[in-house]
Parts: C-alpha cells; sequence; structure tokens
C-alpha cells in the first residue's frame, strides 16, 4: 500500500472515533439539562438529516477539488458542530451540524482510495477501511462513556486550559471540548494526504441539474428484480443499526439502571457482534445468497422486542452480540448484491450515492418515529416493542416481495442470479 492509504486510514479512524464519542457526549448532555426522552432519541435522525437532503451532491462536491480538502473542511464544520454546543445552540441543531460534516466526508474518503490505488488494490483497502471503522465504533462509544464519566470529567474540568474559561462547566461539555482536539487531529492528517493527481471536475453551473440523473439512478435500482429486494434489506439493516445507538442506550436506563458511561459499553458490545457475523458471512455466503438470509432480519426485530425481557447485564452481553451478529451476517450478503447490481445498473459511483440516501432516510424515518412515539408518552419498553415490530413486519414484506419475484417474474430474476453467479466466478 502506498503510504498515503496509511494516512487517509488515520484521518478516517480518528474522525469516526470523535463521531461516535460525541454521540455519547451529546445524549449526557440532553440529559443532564433535563430533556424530554424524545430529544435524545432524535439526535439519531438530525444527524442523519443532511445525509438525505445533500445525498445528490455530495459527490459532486467531492469530484471538484482534492479530496483531502473537502475531509479537512468537512473535519471543520464537525468542529463548528461541537463549538455550538459549548456555545449554547441546541445540541440537536448543533449535531445537525455534525452530520453535515459527515455527509460531505463521507464520498470523499471512499472516493480517494479509486484515485490512489490501483484496482487490484481496492478489495483489500476497502477492508481496511471497514475493519478500522467497526474498531472506531467500538472505541469512540467507549471512550464517550469514560469522557462523560465523572472520574475523567471532573479532571478535565479541573484543568486549567484557555479553554476552561469558555463557560465550560459541565462533564458533558468537558467531553465535547476533548473532542474538538480529537477531530483537529483528523483535520491535520487530511493536510498530509497527497495529492492524486486526478483532473477535477468542476461543479455545475446549477445545482439542480444534479437532482434528474440521481432521481434516474434510484428509480433503476428500485425497479431491478434483485437490486430492489437487496436496496430495501440493506436499507432497513442500516436504518436499525443506526438508531441502535440510542435504543441500546435507553433500553440500558429503563431495565438494568445503566448510566451514559455504562451503557457506552454495551453499544460496543453490538457493534463486536456486528464485526463477527460479518466475517462469518464473508467467509460462508456468496454473492447470490444474498435474498436466502431475508428471514434473519425477521429475527433481528424479534431479538430487539425480547429486549424489553433481559434484566440481568450477564444475560444481555451476548443477547446483544447475538442481536449485532445476525445484522452483520444479513448486511454482507445483501450489500455485495446491492453492489453488483448497481455497478451493473450505472456504475458504483452512483450506486453508493443513491444506497447512501435510502439509508440514511431509513435512519432518519425509523429514528423520527422511535422519538414521535417517545415524545407522545410511550414508555421505553413500548417504544422498543413498537420499534422491533416495525423492522419485523417490513423484513416480512420484503420476504414476501422476493418471493412473488421469484414467481411472477421467475425468468428475469433467474437471469440476473446467472449474472451474479458469473460476474463472481470470474472476479
Amino acid at each position: 500500500m502506498k503510504r498515503g492509504f496509511y494516512t487517509i486510514m488515520a484521518a478516517q479512524f480518528f474522525s469516526s472515533l470523535a463521531d461516535n464519542a460525541l454521540f455519547v457526549a451529546a445524549v449526557q448532555l440532553l440529559r443532564s439539562n433535563h430533556s424530554p426522552q424524545w430529544q435524545q432519541a432524535a439526535l439519531v435522525p438530525m444527524f442523519a438529516l443532511f445525509y438525505v437532503v445533500l445525498a445528490p451532491f455530495v459527490g459532486a462536491l467531492a469530484d471538484s477539488m482534492p479530496k483531502g480538502r473537502v475531509m479537512l473542511i468537512s473535519n471543520f464544520i464537525k468542529v463548528a458542530g461541537c463549538l455550538f454546543m459549548l456555545f449554547g445552540t441546541h445540541p440537536l441543531m448543533a449535531y445537525a451540524v455534525v452530520g453535515l460534516g459527515a455527509a460531505a466526508y463521507s464520498p470523499a474518503k471512499y472516493g480517494i482510495l479509486t484515485e490512489l490505488l490501483p484496482a487490484s488494490q481496492l478489495v483489500k483497502a476497502n477492508g481496511w477501511i471497514e475493519g478500522l471503522t467497526i474498531g472506531s465504533i467500538i472505541l469512540g462509544v467507549l471512550l464517550g462513556g469514560q469522557l462523560v464519566a465523572p472520574m475523567v470529567a471532573d479532571k478535565i474540568l479541573a484543568v486549567h486550559f484557555p479553554i476552561a474559561y469558555l463557560g465550560i462547566n459541565t462533564r458533558a461539555e468537558a467531553a465535547i471540548a476533548v473532542l474538538i482536539l480529537v477531530y483537529l487531529l483528523a483535520a491535520w492528517f487530511n493536510t498530509r494526504i497527497p495529492l492524486t493527481g486526478v483532473l477535477m471536475r468542476p461543479l455545475p453551473k446549477k445545482m439542480s441539474s444534479l437532482l434528474p440523473d440521481f432521481w434516474s439512478c434510484n428509480a433503476r435500482l428500485w425497479r431491478d428484480k434483485l437490486g430492489q429486494i437487496s436496496l430495501a434489506a440493506t436499507t432497513l439493516i442500516w436504518g436499525v443499526a443506526g438508531n441502535l445507538r440510542f435504543i441500546v442506550l435507553a433500553w440500558a436506563a429503563a431495565a438494568l439502571g445503566y448510566g451514559v458511561t455504562q451503557a457506552s459499553a454495551l453499544q460496543g458490545v453490538v457493534a463486536i457482534g456486528m464485526a463477527v457475523g460479518a466475517v462469518v458471512a464473508s467467509m460462508r455466503m456468496r454473492l447470490e445468497d444474498g435474498p436466502r438470509v431475508i428471514t434473519l432480519g425477521i429475527g433481528m426485530g424479534l431479538l430487539i422486542i425480547m429486549l424489553i425481557f433481559i434484566t440481568n447485564v450477564w444475560v444481555a452481553a451476548p443477547f446483544l452480540i447475538l442481536l449485532g451478529a445476525l445484522g452483520g451476517f444479513l448486511v454482507v450478503p445483501m450489500n455485495a448484491l446491492l453492489q453488483h447490481r448497481g455497478h451493473n445498473l450505472m456504475g458504483a459511483g452512483r450506486s453508493i450515492a443513491v444506497q447512501n440516501f435510502n439509508e440514511q432516510a431509513c435512519i432518519l424515518v425509523l429514528g423520527a418515529l422511535y422519538s414521535l412515539s417517545t415524545g407522545l408518552g410511550l414508555p421505553t419498553f413500548g417504544a422498543i416493542t413498537m420499534f422491533g415490530l416495525v423492522i419485523a413486519g417490513f423484513m416480512w414484506l420484503i420476504k414476501r416481495w422476493h418471493a412473488r419475484n421469484c414467481r411472477d417474474h421467475a425468468t428475469e430474476v433467474e437471469r440476473l442470479l446467472a449474472i451474479a453467479r458469473n460476474d463472481k466466478a470470474h472476479g
């Protein structure tokens, strides 16, 4: 691997580490302000908001200037969101600004790999990036939990840095101040990313001109008899994974009496399970096996409901590993099939943009649904039950949808699966 690749990895690790730690700190900030629970749940959809709104445009932005510069600007936007939290902006609004930075960051971090590395190293490079991202999620939630813990936060508040005179006087604010330094470290690595020499594509004079092509690609993937199933399933899985970050915190508080620090460790347990499931699936599943594992998605929804009956952490830990493993095992073959169909229909770049849009839209909608239910007075266990039933129900509908495709469009489905098998054999 080229040296620049390791710089990209370092920048991605620290930026993702801060993202995941900041979520824990933002929850603690809302709790310390005695905000209602629906606002804590709303952090997830607020982070996804700009992913959805800017989906047709961020790819073009990433191609209009060196991608290291895009990543640098994105990290400074995240820093701005943190500063807004410290200076009194409502945490939901400030967290949306951080989501804006993350939305701009995403296409640049993947796009630069194709510019820097030969095609023969892309699979290996993506594997490193994804593995590093999972590691940053696990360490990030643990870091966030420790930064808001009294033992650590009180020591930070006791240090008389100049920043201490900016009104930082709570544990959550101390944690956010530290995370600004992590974002700045990621930004420093961004400045060390080498120029790739790829010709930049200027932004169109009318940004609205990007919309027709994006919606055309979106519609094309949803019309494909295999693409629509893999897109629907992966969209729902990532919608679940995104919202489990808060659901685990809420459940741990209600069932185990845990604070943010203890509950954040359980978030890491789910991520470990997803990593294990993904590794097993990558060794056992084939590209064309994706639709066969949809039933596991129904199981995920039912397992989420079973959370409400667990009141012992020694039962909870393996249970959460199993829950995460089901998601990881399901998403790998479905995601591979989706990328295959997207590449054949419109090219990898446009396909990833469409996939990101749908997945983040699902995170937003499911998060808004959960937040609304708690805002209307539904207790935590009731909201979790409703969430699990929605997931299991939609996965059942996707399973029926695929069965109908196999029945009514058997020739087309078989042809597309044969293409997948052939491409896999020659890949």
